[in-house]
């Protein structure tokens, strides 16, 4: 069964960049897009973006586009999630997960094969 582990979260400064990854374990990643997921305390989970199985398509919620950069390389079985300019807003648990892949895009209406998440502070 596939299972993802994601790494790369810390404590960052307001306008400093951190890189997550999602590597996955038991099945190859390259049949499926990939999702990044976040909630913060006290809150539900929020989509964050997502990238189709051969990294042609991507997609960001609005409060991230201009900061943030998915990526993947299937070689390595990873997805990664560059994050620059951080802000404490993004404060939060991110995940990664399977998404579904309408017509070869993706799509953050669900995720499946859900990680443990990593967690990610900003504060000065």
């Amino acid at each position: 069964q596939l299972q993802l582990v994601e790494s790369g979260g810390g404590l960052a400064q307001p306008g400093g960049s951190l890189r997550l990854s999602c590597v996955g374990s038991g099945y190859t990643l390259d049949y499926y897009s990939v999702g990044w997921f976040r909630q913060a305390p006290g809150e539900g989970r929020e989509a964050v973006s997502c990238i189709n199985n051969d990294g042609s398509f991507t997609k960001y919620v609005d409060s991230v586009k201009g900061r943030f950069t998915i990526s993947r390389d299937n070689a390595k079985n990873t997805v990664y999630l560059q994050m620059n300019n951080l802000q404490p807003i993004d404060t939060a648990v991110y995940y990664c997960a399977v998404v579904p892949s309408p017509q070869k895009m993706c799509d953050l209406s669900a995720g499946d094969f859900w990680g443990q998440g990593t967690q990610v502070a900003v504060s000065s």
